[in-house]
């Protein structure tokens, strides 16, 4: 498998497209005014703690306080519960109120960005990844990833690891990228990792009045994506910026050299993006249908709780039977569906509704489909089997907004319910005000204030029913056309 990597920098955003087989497979976007949080170090400030939710909010400066739980809290060295005792020794659980306080000043940093009406989650557990590993300053411990499976590989890491600690504090894990990395070069990247802590715990900076202030952020989008990306699945990167460019090769010829060959600067002046329909495929991925190449579709609905996958035939009809039919629609669906979580960033719990299937070897064909197309998603997932109900439940893990997120906001006219009431809805809630401003008021006449659609029918379909109202009240009802309202929208002005 290889992929191509195409950037698209403006002063406002900067996007990254990863395309595999000339396929779309996922967007990353960061924009200036709006960069991802994830990875940064605050000093922030206990705004209030939360006793009976273990949990307290935390002040980073944002818009929205963060949310810091006991359980990623790091417990100073030698603390000791009052349930430690009666436990026998086993692990504690702590009371988020004797480690902290209102108005303490803490060191966190972020592992979710603010989703939604959330605010950003915090933890206390502070880690700063490079290129083979990933420091972690508060804690004594070795860790190798789990995605390197050779067992002598794993003990070479480890001894390289545990050589290059010495007597300094501080643990790593090394990363994925670090399998059949020179020991001299892990080595150097451990003393990176080490003065870029150093930087950032400086005891000047820590001492300064201020309650929240930034201490260290992560790399922009471009340089994180070549710095975690797997170097053996990068067929090409392209660039279209050329001062990005020039940033990109500096930062792979110093870290990742066998990468700075495959980097190269995008001259053309077709859009960077339209060379494998990129723009359309983003756009597509805004809809809530996805058409199959089969005539079947999917229907994706995202809510704050959960998002839905409903799997329809649509307009195919199959050659044999309704199983058959019904069995290639659904696999073609877990395909599908497994490249529109990656391309959407769809996280949290997920439902899929597939198509109900009699045979026990169909359904097992079809999970083993998605499973084998989130085989390569980067995003930790999990998935359990087809549910009684024929459904297919499955976790995503979420740490930043979803494409729709990013790039949409809710309804001003439905606030997001995606569905308006009635122009007959509206004009029985208007008869029903005037009736009610009749009986309260005494006025003269009354003035309909209303929308174009919502006016129309009452001139038309309804004009019966104003005609008899107005006899019934005994006042003339004048409708006057508000542009600006939208067709939920009405007044009644007394006069």
């Amino acid at each position: 498998m290889s992929d191509e990597i195409l950037v698209n920098v403006t002063p406002q955003e900067t996007r990254v497209a990863v395309v595999e087989n000339g396929l779309l497979q996922e967007v990353y976007i960061e924009r200036t005014c709006k960069r991802g949080l994830v990875g940064n170090i605050y000093q922030g400030k206990v705004s209030r703690v939360l006793p009976g939710m273990q949990a307290a909010f935390i002040d980073i400066g944002l818009e929205r306080t963060a949310f810091l739980h006991v359980s990623d809290i790091q417990l100073p060295e030698g603390f000791i519960s009052e349930s430690d005792h009666e436990n026998g020794g086993a692990k504690p659980e702590v009371a988020i109120e004797s480690l902290l306080h209102d108005g303490q000043k803490v060191m966190v940093q972020v592992f979710k960005d603010p989703l939604g009406s959330k605010g950003a989650r915090l933890t206390m557990q502070i880690s700063m990844p490079s290129r083979y590993l990933v420091f972690m300053p508060a804690m004594k411990h070795i860790g190798i990833s789990q995605r390197i499976e050779d067992e002598a590989e794993r003990q070479r890491l480890r001894a390289i690891l545990e050589a290059g600690m010495g007597d300094e504090g501080g643990g790593f894990i090394a990363r994925t990228a670090a399998e059949g990395v020179d020991e001299a070069e892990i080595l150097e990247d451990m003393g990176f990792l080490r003065k870029l802590w150093a930087s950032v715990e400086r005891p000047e900076q820590m001492a300064k009045p201020q309650d929240t202030m930034v201490l260290y952020e992560d790399l922009p989008l471009v340089l994180r994506m070549l710095r975690d990306f797997p170097v053996e699945q990068i067929d090409k990167i392209r660039i279209d910026s050329r001062e990005a460019y020039q940033r990109a090769l500096e930062f792979v010829t110093q870290l990742i050299p066998e990468l700075a060959p495959r980097t190269e600067h995008y001259p053309g002046e077709r859009p960077i993006f339209d060379l494998y329909s990129v723009e359309d495929e983003i756009q597509k991925a805004l809809e809530r249908t996805v058409q199959l190449k089969s005539g079947g579709h999917l229907c994706i609905d995202q809510t704050e709780a959960m998002t839905t996958i409903d799997v329809n035939t649509g307009a195919f009809v199959g050659h044999r039977n309704l199983e058959e039919t019904i069995f290639k629609t659904n696999l073609e669906a877990a395909q599908a569906i497994a490249r529109q979580l990656k391309l959407r960033n769809l996280g949290g719990i997920i439902i899929i509704d597939f198509i109900d299937m009699g045979e026990e070897e169909h359904k097992r064909q079809v999970l083993k489909a998605l499973e084998k197309g989130l085989e390569s998603d980067r995003a930790r997932n999990f998935i359990c089997d087809v549910s009684p109900l024929g459904l297919v439940e499955m976790t995503r893990k979420r740490t930043r907004e979803s494409l729709g997120q990013i790039l949409c906001e809710p309804c001003s006219v439905c606030n997001g319910t995606g569905s308006t009431k009635t122009r007959e809805t509206v004009c029985y809630e208007i008869f029903r005000e005037l009736m009610r401003e009749a009986r309260q008021f005494d006025a003269t006449k009354f003035l309909v204030l209303a929308s174009q659609e919502v006016v129309d029918l009452l001139l038309d379909e309804e004009s019966t029913s104003i005609a008899e109202l107005e006899e019934f009240i005994g006042k003339p009802i004048q409708l006057q056309v508000e542009t600006l309202y939208t067709q939920e929208q009405f007044d009644v002005v007394l006069m």
